[in-house]
């Protein structure tokens, strides 16, 4: 069978002219994601008709124009999906400068702004991307402010956002104090892989589907996002943050949202965080009756670990939502490092059926399998209706059967972009269906205030496994979809 098309830049469209200016040039964010993005949108003609890429970080990295390209080259050779052309890449370059900064001195910068304003014009839109580190984040952007350079600007901000209910409305007043909310994109990657829309999709273009997407016809719903990576010399970093913060209130909560939401108005940003503001707000806050932590095997010897460190590196949790749509099926979270594998998926399951009609004997050994619709999170995505069948014979035995949709086998996919390219050009748009509202944040973290205050004990789990055996527990009589 022949792939159908799917450019997906087909139904994009092309931004205003636009000035980025990205702090911390010199990390792995931009150097991974953030430059290989914007060439990928350079050369697929999504980019605005000119465009200006400042760099900008520290002094002490003694970073110039031609130095900032030699990096750009680098980073594009080293993680782009596009072959990058002698050609490609001059015109690319020709759009890129660098200008060093440090927090209380923009001056450089601010001179660069200028300069990229007085090239292309005075109408183009200013985009600062903060991928910076979190204790980074007010002091940016409070000398944004001082320096004159925030206001009508747009402001790209890496999560997390805050690390508990204090810090994040402490961060969102000083944004507010330079940005307004509608210029704010409080990025979450996960929000702009083509999976988590095709949530939305799913749901709401197909009526074999919404119809039954309640607590009339769903037992539980879960959402697994393991990674077999360790915390990769990260120790540091995790230390401070943990994988509740770092995964649960951000990735996990957020794909929630998009599941558990009643159908939207319209599918805008306004419509949509006001359906998944609605569900957080009645999510019941989360205590350590209902959170499993464990901690793999090797993590107190990572760098920058402390000796006894107590950190989560998994989560496993149970979620209820307090409405009429979800009263009593739990919700069921997992997330971590080390894990048997990194396949992130979303599994619905249907409320079993009365199967005593059928002779035990002509049952799957085991439990009934109860039906299931799993859909793959990961970029290809795939869709799978699990269910039970009859196995040809002179007998009726049932045995489970499935029903997949791929992606990857059904269109061409070769212009599909990735998250951080889609949600940047949303940015450079300024389409804010995909990101995060201060409201919505704030509310995550109040919800989790009372586990962070009294959080369960650490379980030790073996590096490559699916978490401590607690984790089973937590979700019975149901059980992991992988395990």
């Amino acid at each position: 069978m022949a792939k159908k098309s799917s450019d997906s830049t087909e139904a994009l469209v092309k931004p205003q002219d636009a000035i980025l200016v990205l702090f911390g040039a010199t990390g792995d964010l931009v150097k991974r994601k953030l430059l290989p993005g914007l060439y990928h949108l350079f050369l697929a003609g999504l980019m605005p008709e000119d465009f200006r890429i400042i760099g900008t970080a520290p002094p002490e990295f003694k970073l110039d124009d031609v130095g900032f390209a030699e990096l750009v080259h680098s980073s594009l050779t080293n993680f782009g999906r596009k072959e990058v052309t002698e050609k490609s890449f001059s015109v690319f370059a020709s759009k890129l400068s660098f200008a060093s900064s440090v927090v209380g001195d923009f001056s450089a910068l601010t001179k660069a702004i200028s300069a990229a304003r007085g090239s292309i014009g005075t109408k183009a839109n200013v985009v600062f991307y903060l991928a910076v580190p979190p204790p980074a984040f007010m002091p940016v952007i409070e000398s944004l402010g001082e320096a004159g350079i925030a206001k009508g600007s747009r402001l790209i901000i890496e999560k997390p956002f805050g690390s508990d209910l204090e810090s994040a409305r402490h961060l969102n007043a000083a944004i507010h104090r330079s940005f307004s909310e509608s210029d704010v994109y409080r990025i979450d990657h996960f929000l702009g892989k083509e999976a988590v829309q095709n949530i939305l999709a799913l749901r709401f273009a197909n009526g074999i589907f919404e119809p039954a997407w309640d607590r009339n016809h769903l037992a539980y719903v879960q959402i697994d996002v393991p990674e077999t990576l360790t915390v990769e010399g990260r120790g540091a970093f995790y230390e401070g943050t943990g994988a509740f913060r770092d995964m649960v209130v951000t990735h996990l909560l957020q794909v929630l949202g998009f599941l558990a939401m009643d159908p939207p108005g319209r599918l805008n940003a306004t419509s949509l965080n006001d359906a998944r503001n609605e569900v957080f707000q009645a999510i019941r806050p989360l205590t350590k009756s209902d959170v499993v932590f464990g901690q793999y095997h090797g993590y107190l010897q990572e760098p920058g670990v402390a000796p006894r460190s107590q950190v989560e590196t998994f989560v496993a949790a149970r979620v209820w939502i307090d409405n009429d749509r979800w009263s009593g099926v739990p919700f069921f979270l997992r997330t971590g490092k080390a894990m048997a594998t990194s396949t992130a998926m979303a599994t619905l399951g249907f409320q079993e059926p009365d199967l005593t009609r059928f002779e035990a004997g002509s049952l799957p050994a085991g439990s009934a399998q109860p039906n299931e619709l799993a859909l793959l999170l990961g970029d290809p995505s795939s869709i799978e209706v699990r269910f039970l069948t009859k196995e040809p014979g002179a007998t009726i035995s049932l045995v489970p059967a499935a029903l997949q949709f791929s992606y990857a086998h059904s269109f061409n996919i070769q212009f599909e972009l990735e998250a951080y390219e889609r949600l940047v050009h949303d940015v450079m748009i300024g389409d804010r269906t995909l990101f995060n509202a201060a409201a919505g944040i704030e509310r995550l973290w109040e919800i989790s205030a009372p586990l962070l205050s009294n959080p369960p004990k650490v379980i030790s789990y073996p590096a490559g496994s699916f978490g401590p055996p607690e984790a089973d527990a937590l979700i019975s009589p149901h059980r992991w979809h992988q395990h």
